[in-house]
């Protein structure tokens, strides 16, 4: 398929690359920032410099509630490395645990910004730990001095940093504005490139504009609509659409593969459906133009002048005086009317037709079919001899039968020969010309009045509507079984054979 590049595209091919791959740049940050949320937990693991950066665009801080918590386990362990086990400072610290682990258990702080699942995994990861059935119970017995001291609280507290404080530590909550919305500053980092694409837009108006000075704003606003998503503050995901139409128009992405099987079906149905519609249409307005009369009407307007039949039939003439005028350069057959009047175009083209099929049966057809018109008319002679009283027993005299048979070839040939000489001479004749045109004349017009007769026209316009209903049905049922699947195949091998 023809590749279409935009004018501005055509005139600026690099200032276009460069502002495609920016657009593409500022696509790859819509997506991460659509993302962000979703995957922060990954780059806070394996990419913690990210969450750092990006975490303040976001409005993004630790939760106060699971920052407070694991700020107490990490006295917990300071406690438990200076005094051991058996202290009031732990014990002090055990107890404030636990109810922390109730509180944080019925207010739940990770439902706010979608963190069930991890504050789910934290409940399974102790609940299998201290094999207790429910959370609250195996909070509480993990933060009891008769556990640690059983299992060992170095052992329990490294489980807990390598397991569970991940997950605590991830928890976050976003501020909000003065609306009650979360607050987010990805539009200041957007702002430059969505004022660099504003006045790409407003170049490529202003020179459509120029160059179209017919067409309103809006029709040059709506030549390229899709460019109006790189100025959306919302749906930012919709400037996929400009960024891979721009990289496809500068070469950088390509996008015929996607457009040839969109357009496949589409061309297929459409064309199957346009090919049957037209066909039908067709067909049914010739069938209409010969119910109402119309063919017998143009037979019967059709007359001609003794002017145009003998103009006309004196070319004729020349031609069969001389066939290569017909091909001589710089020949023109209606020099003395260059400009004929439109009524009578196709009355003179029937004729010229007319006179080349008569130009074509002599000096083609009737040479090559001669053998067989002498057979014919010496059979005819034989024939007609037979029946005369007498000749059949002269024939059977010595020598009459081969000289009679002689005679009727000979007279046969010179028949033949003397009326294609004659056909091929009359139009050189002037009365002879004047009584061929009168007999095409009288023809046509025998024709015409036996045609008005009702009986003939209706016959003959009952089956010609009959022949023109069959191929219609026969139209109609190859379109339907044709495969258009096959037919678009077809076009595409000869598309790459043309390339």
């Amino acid at each position: 398929m023809v590749k279409f590049k935009p004018f501005f595209d055509r005139r600026h091919p690099g200032v276009e690359r460069i502002i495609a791959i920016v657009a593409l740049i500022n696509l790859g940050l819509v997506f991460f920032d659509l993302t962000y949320l979703n995957l922060r937990q990954v780059y806070r693991q394996y990419l913690p410099a990210i969450t750092r950066v990006y975490d303040p665009v976001k409005g993004i801080i630790a939760h106060p509630e699971t920052q407070y918590y694991q700020a107490q386990i990490d006295e917990l362990a300071d406690h438990l490395a200076q005094n051991g086990l058996q202290s009031p400072q732990v014990d002090d610290a055990l107890a404030e645990l636990r109810s922390l682990s109730q509180q944080l258990i019925a207010e739940n702080p990770f439902a706010g910004v979608n963190q069930e699942n991890a504050w789910a995994a934290v409940q399974q990861h102790l609940r299998a730990r201290t094999e207790e059935p429910f959370a609250r119970e195996a909070f509480s017995r993990f933060w009891s001095a008769a556990y640690l001291a059983e299992q060992g609280w170095q052992q329990e507290l490294a489980f807990w940093d390598a397991q569970i404080r991940p997950l605590v530590e991830a928890n976050y909550y976003r501020r909000v504005d003065q609306a009650g919305r979360a607050i987010d500053y990805f539009w200041l980092l957007d702002l430059p490139f969505v004022i660099l694409f504003a006045t790409d837009i407003l170049a490529r108006m202003l020179s459509l504009r120029y160059r179209n000075s017919d067409l309103t704003w809006l029709n040059v606003g709506l030549r390229r609509w899709y460019d109006l998503f790189l100025l959306l503050p919302f749906w930012r995901w919709l400037r996929i659409i400009p960024v891979a139409l721009r990289l496809y128009q500068v070469d950088l992405l390509d996008l015929e593969p996607i457009r040839t099987e969109a357009q496949r079906d589409t061309i297929v149905l459409v064309g199957a459906d346009l090919a049957g519609i037209v066909g039908i249409q067709l067909i049914e307005q010739m069938q209409t133009a010969i119910r109402q009369g119309d063919l017998l009407s143009w037979l019967s307007s059709f007359e001609d002048s003794n002017h145009d039949s003998n103009r006309l039939l004196s070319g004729s003439a020349d031609r069969l005086s001389n066939p290569e005028s017909d091909h001589a350069p710089g020949q023109n057959s209606d020099q003395d009317s260059p400009n004929p009047a439109p009524a009578l175009v196709d009355q003179q083209e029937v004729i010229a037709i007319a006179n080349h099929l008569y130009d074509v049966s002599l000096h083609q057809i009737l040479p090559r079919i001669q053998p067989d018109l002498e057979d014919l008319v010496q059979h005819s002679l034989t024939n007609t001899l037979e029946q005369v009283p007498g000749y059949a027993q002269l024939i059977h005299l010595a020598g009459l039968g081969r000289v009679s048979t002689q005679v009727v070839q000979q007279l046969a040939n010179s028949v033949v020969h003397g009326v294609y000489h004659t056909m091929t001479g009359v139009l050189l004749d002037p009365e002879g010309k004047e009584i061929t045109a009168r007999l095409q004349r009288n023809l046509r017009i025998a024709i015409v009045e036996e045609l008005g007769q009702d009986h003939a026209a209706q016959e003959i316009q009952n089956r010609l509507v009959d022949i023109l209903e069959h191929i219609k049905q026969n139209y109609v049922k190859a379109v339907v079984e044709a495969s258009g699947e096959e037919l678009a195949e077809r076009t595409e091998v000869l598309h790459r054979q043309i390339r």
